[in-house]
Parts: C-alpha cells; structure tokens; sequence
C-alpha cells in the first residue's frame, strides 16, 4: 500500500458533480484538490448527440447495473449509469430542464430548510449560459451552453400542435421550472456536439497545478478517524493508494455510489453493516433508504414515411402537466422520442429506428420509496438496487393517465401525416387491467435516481443543509443523493445547481 500526498480537498467521482466541485474549488489556485473517477477518459462516441441509446448505455462507460426483481412487475429493470469522466452526464439524453418549482419548493417542508426554488435559483443561472431566453431567471455566463435544436425535424415541430389539439399549452420556455404545457427542450448539444460536465467544467481547469486528476480508481472506503474524515483509499489496477486530506472530503459518486461507500465506510444502518461483516464507524440509519425514481413508459407508432436522421437527441420535444384536473402541482412527463424507444424485454419485431417514433411518459411525482443496501463488503460488488416502482399503486395510476393522454396526444390531426399504427401497447390494450399490466411489462428506468442520502434535521436524514454529513466531520455528499424528494423533471440540470451550491458552500 502507497501512501500519496495530502490535499486540501478530496472528491469522490468525476460525474455531473464531481466535475462541478472539482473546477470550482480549484479556482484561484490555493485550495490542492484531487479527483478520483472510477472509469477512464470519453471515447469519441460520447461525443454524438444521437448514439446515445444504442452505442453508451450498457457499454464500458456504464456501470451497467440492474435492480433485483421488482415486486410489482416480477422483473429486474436495467439502470445506466455513467461510470467516465462526465459521470452521467456523458451517457444521457441531454435533455437540460429544471423541475416546476413545486417540486423544489416540497424540500423545505421534508426539512431541507434554505433549499426551495428560490434559493436555488442563483445557482441554477451560475451553471447555464441559456441565450435567447428572460434573464431574469436563466443564467447568461455559466458554463454550459444551453438551447433547443437549432433546427426541427417536421415530426418534431408538429408534436406541439397536437398537444395544443389535446388542450395543453405550448409555452415559451418549459426548462424554467415557471411554465407547464409543451415547449422546445433545451439541450446540452453544442455545435452538435454533447456538452458533458467534464466538457464545460472539468476540461477548462485541467491545465491548472493544483489539481489533480485519477482515472481507473475504484474508491474503497473514506477514512475516519475520531469522528473526522481524514482521506479515503482507492484502487488503480491491483495497487492500492491511502491518500489524506486536511480540508475536506467530498462524495459525489451518485446516488448509488455515495451510498454505497459510506456503508463500506461503516456509516450507515447498522445492523445491516454488521450482516455484510462490516463493523459500523456511526450508525446512520437512513444511508440507502428513500430512493427514488421516475418511471417510464412509451406509446410506439410505426411511421408511414421515412423520419430523417438527426443531429440532436431523438428527444426534442417536452410537456410537463398535470395528469388529472384535481392535482395541485404538474405531476407528468410526456416526451416525444423520434424513434421506437421500448423496454428491452418486449417483443423485438418492432420498427426500427427511422421506420417508428415514441410518445414516452414518466410520472415525475412518484411517492415510491426503495432503498440500496450492500451485497458483500467488497468495493468492486455491485450493490442491492430497489425502487420500488409501483410500491405506491398512485403511481400506476399517474402512468396509466400518461399513457391516456400520449395516446390521445398521438392520434392528434397534426400528426396524421406520420402516424402508421399503434405498435405499443397496441389497440387492444384498452382496459384497466390490461393497461397496468402493459405499464408493468413496459416499464423502464427514466435513470433519474435521487435521495439515498438525503438531506434534511430528523433521524433518518444523512447530510445537514450544509451538506455535511451529520455525525462526521469534514465529509460532506454533494450530488443527486442528497434531494429529500425527486424534482419533476429530468434531474442533470439540478444536480449542476446542488454542486454550485455545494461549491459556494464550502468556500464561505
């Protein structure tokens, strides 16, 4: 075992966070900084806004793992997860939107005090550079660049109009968190290249003496030492490296991930640590627990022409609604996907891409909680990945009303032109059972994970709102893990604003 040189700052994975804390931190050059990512540098397919659900996801960028077997659908449910500089950032639809502010404004009554939308809202700006859109609330400087598709494809553009048909409102700007109804996704695509964190965060600082950057390293445990986290050791290949830090350490490993090494730290539920023979450091009974996240279902069309290739996302097109009159707050996704997009354990004599499109639908309020607990006490062993999904039965009935109303929004006149027939679930899938039973057999991941160390002041939370560990010092979790609830949205855009906050935290 090596011992290497002590830091000011350690953080752990080189994700969406990761790359955030790792540019801010070593801004001026006095704070030494290193960052450990445990996959390698972006092959150049990571670079191609349109391979992404056919060429990254499940590869050697993805961590590939999968859930046990779900209670509700009786199957294991595939979740990607960016294991490359970038994190997820590097692997996912690109799709950059903020949730409506209902769903942040939930944090502080589930005691994330000082975390509503308006208190986010300034970090939300310092990450974007969105041009063309109000200031007031849209960043203009940050680092990434922001927009929807600088052209449309005509199955695009008239998707809009047949949710204006459908009686939803097409809006201005539905990435704001202000809006509901259908509008244009901004996308993290710039001059049709994917903008990964690493891209617009990490690449700028890499030239910059005081940081140091590890690849290939699998972190096995944070070190702790009379209540305070004094380093972590990691491995590269068979050697294994103790490195210490005088500031602090910072886990943004994901939501699995800085779950899943704070049990191997010992920090976490204890009588579960000791059944995996690992002896607890403090017990912290909500490590792992409130896991969350949305699930997704898709309407498939096969197409009566020919739907051109594209240089954006497949996923242009955006609504956020509500999914019955008597909801307060919007509580569905409805997302056009301009090729067939399908669980993988469905049939495979489907269109294929250029000869179909999607309408897809996620219930982005879910009230489903999982948890994620250890296999073994081996770093490299994948852990227990629970949802939950449709643990809630109000979930199902969400789902089942996202698929009413993509249907509906899928026989719209303005997409006639396009429309062949209904391939999933079919026509004949029309009555209740039949349809809960499609959104079991349909369902996918949305790779939206959030909450596992969430923050918040009762007994079960794991992070202060400072992000701070509660019970260790200098050892803080700044990335998708510490959201008490799921924003209603796809999370990248808000998992940048926790680490600018997180960032700005840290440094007074």
């Amino acid at each position: 075992m090596a011992d290497v040189a002590e830091y000011d700052f350690i953080v752990v994975g080189a994700g969406t966070a990761g790359c955030v804390l790792a540019a801010r931190l070593s801004e001026g050059g006095a704070a030494r900084v290193l960052l450990l990512e445990a996959g390698g540098q972006p092959p150049a397919a990571v670079r191609m806004p349109s391979v992404w659900t056919r060429s990254l996801q499940g590869s050697s960028v993805d961590w590939a793992g999968s859930t046990v077997v779900q209670a509700a659908t009786g199957a294991s449910i595939p979740w990607p997860r960016g294991r490359v500089l970038g994190g997820s950032s590097a692997i996912n639809g690109m799709c950059f939107l903020r949730g409506h502010r209902s769903s942040y404004d939930a944090w502080p009554d589930a005691g994330a005090e000082g975390w509503g939308f308006d208190d986010l809202l300034p970090f939300m700006r310092r990450s974007e550079r969105a041009p063309g859109r109000d200031p007031a609330v849209r960043g203009t400087e940050g680092p990434l660049t922001v927009a929807p598709a600088s052209s449309h494809l005509p199955l695009a553009e008239a998707t809009p109009a047949a949710a204006a048909e459908a009686g939803y409102p097409v809006v201005a700007d539905i990435n704001s968190g202000l809006e509901t109804g259908f509008g244009w996704s901004d996308l993290n695509v710039v001059r049709g290249l994917r903008q990964s964190s690493a891209d617009a965060y990490l690449a700028p600082a890499l030239d910059r003496p005081n940081l140091d950057v590890v690849t290939d390293a699998l972190v096995r445990r944070v070190l702790v030492e009379g209540g305070r986290c004094t380093g972590v050791e990691y491995g590269v290949g068979t050697e294994v490296f103790t490195v210490r830090c005088q500031g602090e350490v910072l886990l943004s490993a994901g939501t699995v991930g800085s779950a899943q090494l704070l049990m191997l730290s010992g920090i976490g539920p204890a009588s579960h640590l000791r059944e995996v023979g690992i002896t607890p450091v403090l017990d912290l009974p909500g490590v792992g627990e409130n896991l969350q996240d949305h699930p997704r279902s898709t309407v498939v069309y096969s197409a009566v022409r020919p739907i051109p290739q594209t240089e954006a996302n497949h996923a242009e097109v955006i609504g956020l609604i509500r999914s019955d009159d008597s909801v307060r707050n919007p509580d569905l996704q409805v997302q056009l996907v301009e090729i067939p997009y399908y669980a993988p354990t469905l049939p495979p004599e489907l269109p294929v891409p250029g000869q179909g499109y999607s309408l897809a639908f996620s219930g982005v309020t879910p009230r489903s909680r999982g948890r994620i607990r250890l296999a073994t006490n081996g770093p490299a062993t994948a852990p227990f990945l629970d949802p939950d999904y449709y643990g809630d039965p109000r979930d199902l009935d969400v789902m089942a009303a996202g698929l009413r109303i993509a249907r509906a929004i899928g026989q719209g006149q303005a997409l006639e032109p396009w429309r062949g027939e209904e391939v999933l679930p079919g026509p004949g899938v029309q009555t209740a059972e039949d349809v809960h039973r499609y959104l079991c057999k349909s369902l996918r991941t949305y790779s939206h994970q959030v909450g596992t160390c969430r923050m918040g002041t009762d007994d079960m939370a794991v992070v202060d709102t400072d992000l701070c560990v509660r019970g260790i010092e200098a050892l803080r979790v700044i990335d998708a893990s510490v959201m008490p609830t799921i924003v209603s949205a796809n999370i990248n855009a808000t998992v940048y604003a926790i680490a600018e906050r997180g960032a700005s935290l840290i440094r007074g």
